[in-house]
């Protein structure tokens, strides 16, 4: 890969910015220039990258000047304000936000998934919701031997899903009812320690939320299948970090499990934990900090000779979000897709 990509992130200050600095280190991404851009409050600040300080910017209408790649992860209202200045600066805009995903026009990419996509941007690639990559990575193997015909879908969604403020809330939150006190909450709508509650995003005409129907639309558009039955029901439950999800598949016959557990073993981007023998099967405290989604408890249905059973935990902040992100930006450097 050419060592002469310059780089900006968006919101370099938050969870998800933090953990694609730490990556751009890990993965020894071909930087020749590095900026940090957030709001005008935490300009000035510097942040450690390598043997360097660096100083964050606050984002200006020339900050993307002379970049050529833009990780975007400030929320869905940054982005719409500020793509339409990052295409006409020549840069190519990867969103972690919800902006852009829906649009025709926007390729919506899982690198493990659907790569090629990625090569028909026109300035914008949108990253998927973070149940959604998670859940994509581990079933979508299967996929390609059998199609799936429905997916019923459970998650258990961690704090960090609401930034680094709420899974600070949640331990202050913690703390303070071992010590008898009343949790308020103030960045989640709900106190979230020893707690849990189905998730915060608006409800819907249809009854679901918007959380729910993330999962229904990027599966379909990613998959390119948009005949898949999906139905999803999302849960804010109090773990830090790393999500976890219980998926029910729908196969047009019956798909051996033995098979199933081979195809998702050799899957790019998974682990398979599946130690039936002591009860052990993916946890959010192993998952967090990993790059793979672990995939586990794989198992027949006894319910429908032609359904299987899978649970997975993938941290939400790093493939769930930074890390998918920073695997799109090596596709585009890789493939010389960045104009």
């Amino acid at each position: 890969m050419s060592n002469n990509i310059r780089v900006a992130i968006l919101g370099a200050t938050g969870a998800v910015g933090t953990e694609i600095i730490n990556l751009l280190i890990e993965r020894d991404f071909p930087l020749s220039q590095l900026k940090l851009l957030a709001s005008s409050r935490s300009a000035g600040k510097t942040i450690p990258f390598k043997n360097q300080s660096l100083t964050i910017e606050e984002v200006t209408e020339n900050s993307f000047d002379d970049v050529d790649i833009v990780l975007a992860s400030a929320g869905g209202s940054t982005s719409k304000k500020w793509a339409k200045t990052i295409i006409e600066a020549g840069a190519v805009m990867i969103d972690n936000s919800s902006a852009f995903r829906m649009d025709e026009n926007v390729p919506l990419v899982v690198p493990e998934i659907n790569p090629q996509d990625a090569q028909k941007h026109q300035g914008i690639i949108a990253n998927p919701n973070c149940t959604t990559i998670l859940m994509g990575v581990a079933i979508y193997p299967l996929h390609l031997i059998k199609p799936i015909k429905r997916i019923i879908v459970s998650t258990y969604q961690s704090a960090s899903g609401a930034g680094a403020r709420a899974m600070e809330e949640v331990k202050v939150q913690a703390q303070g009812i071992l010590n008898g006190e009343t949790p308020q909450p103030e960045i989640l709508p709900y106190p979230l320690a020893f707690n849990l509650f189905p998730h915060n995003s608006p409800i819907l005409d249809n009854h679901y939320c918007e959380e729910e129907m993330k999962m229904v639309n990027e599966t379909r558009k990613i998959f390119g299948d948009d005949g898949i039955r999906i139905s999803a029901t999302c849960v804010r439950v109090p773990v830090l970090r790393a999500h976890s999800e219980a998926i029910n598949l729908e196969f047009d016959q019956p798909f051996e499990v033995n098979e199933a557990k081979e195809a998702i073993s050799q899957a790019e981007g998974v682990t398979v934990v599946d130690d039936w023998a002591n009860n052990y099967f993916p946890m959010p405290i192993d998952a967090t900090g990993k790059d793979d989604v672990l995939v586990g408890r794989i198992r027949q249905d006894i319910s429908s000779d032609n359904n299987l059973e899978v649970w997975l935990c993938g941290d939400q902040i790093r493939k769930g979000a930074a890390l998918n992100a920073v695997q799109i930006a090596e596709l585009l450097v890789e493939k010389n897709w960045l104009k």
